[in-house]
């Protein structure tokens, strides 16, 4: 039986990560990864994204990922389907959780995914349609994540009425979890309160997750921010690998490591053992280059005499 947890952290490197990695990383290495983290105690990982391989040759092996992933006691697969036709893919493959993403930016949907922001709400809906057709409706947790809902590189700060407002269109339609995504980095804690609350007085009783990038400094204060507001669920990148290709200036996640580190620190159970994570971090950086990996506690180490908030945490 695995321990309670007080903060639920997700990897996205394998995909928020890997996506500004130009050169495709091998399989094997991905699936090492994968294997690797979960053994660190990291319960849930975005492990790839069902684009098209002509649009992203990173994750042309999509398929062979999560047939090996699902094969993994204890992990929470998740997948990223930017459309009806990534979800179909994905619904295949009895991957059981989808994430998919709208901009709440008008502009940077159209150029993240070619579409009006409309045109990808509706999308979801038939997400979810297609989900339950599939007599997968017990079995397939559908996620919605609200890109650049703390601000655009296009477009600026985001009106937290129109936040709210796609918050509720994707409630309504379906939605078992909601993602506030910072894509660009551009949120400050007054901010992410400001939106969090707004998210959650729109869509009571379904969880919601938070997704911010560092760009700018801010992420764990955010993160600080949005333990506040009661939110436990938040993603982070090893290494703090990843940042959007179409959003320009935009920079790398929140480092896991460090993430843990803070959590751990203030006495919240994340199930990681920081150890393990930390020489899941050498692993990939062997493959991609220590250059790509960023993050302080890496950097400096732990501390000595260290002890974490969870069950089995030792002195160093």
């Amino acid at each position: 039986m695995q321990p309670a947890l007080d903060v639920q952290v997700r990897e996205v490197g394998l995909r928020d990560g890997l996506q500004a990695v130009a050169a495709p990383l091998a399989t094997s290495a991905k699936l090492a990864w994968i294997r690797a983290e979960a053994e660190a105690g990291v319960r849930e990982i975005e492990v790839t994204s069902f684009v098209p391989a002509r649009l992203l040759p990173q994750f042309a092996d999509a398929e062979e990922v999560v047939a090996q992933a699902l094969r993994l006691g204890g992990l929470q697969v998740v997948a990223l389907v930017p459309n009806l036709r990534g979800a179909e893919r994905a619904l295949a493959l009895g991957v059981p959780k989808l994430d998919y993403v709208v901009s709440v930016s008008r502009t940077h949907n159209l150029r993240n995914v070619r579409r009006e922001r409309e045109a990808s709400l509706e999308d979801f809906r038939r997400i979810v349609q297609a989900r339950d057709a599939a007599g997968r409706h017990h079995t397939t947790t559908l996620a919605a994540g609200l890109s650049t809902a703390l601000g655009c590189s296009y477009e600026g700060r985001i009106a937290v009425d129109e936040v709210r407002r796609c918050a509720a269109f994707l409630a309504e339609a379906g939605a078992q979890e909601i993602l506030v995504a910072d894509t660009v980095g551009y949120g400050d804690p007054r901010q992410v309160r400001e939106v969090l609350r707004g998210v959650l007085a729109e869509v009571a009783g379904i969880p919601v997750a938070a997704h911010f990038h560092d760009t700018r400094g801010l992420g764990l204060a955010n993160v600080l921010a949005a333990l506040d507001c009661g939110i436990s669920r938040f993603d982070a990148s090893l290494g703090g690998l990843g940042g959007c290709p179409f959003a320009p200036g935009a920079s790398g996640n929140i480092v896991m490591e460090d993430l843990v580190f803070m959590l751990e620190s203030m006495g919240l159970r994340t199930g990681v053992d920081l150890e393990r994570l930390l020489a899941v971090r050498e692993l990939a950086a062997r493959h991609l280059g220590a250059d790509q990996m960023h993050g302080a506690l890496a950097s400096a180490g732990l501390p000595r005499h260290y002890r974490g908030a969870g069950d089995g945490a030792r002195p160093h």
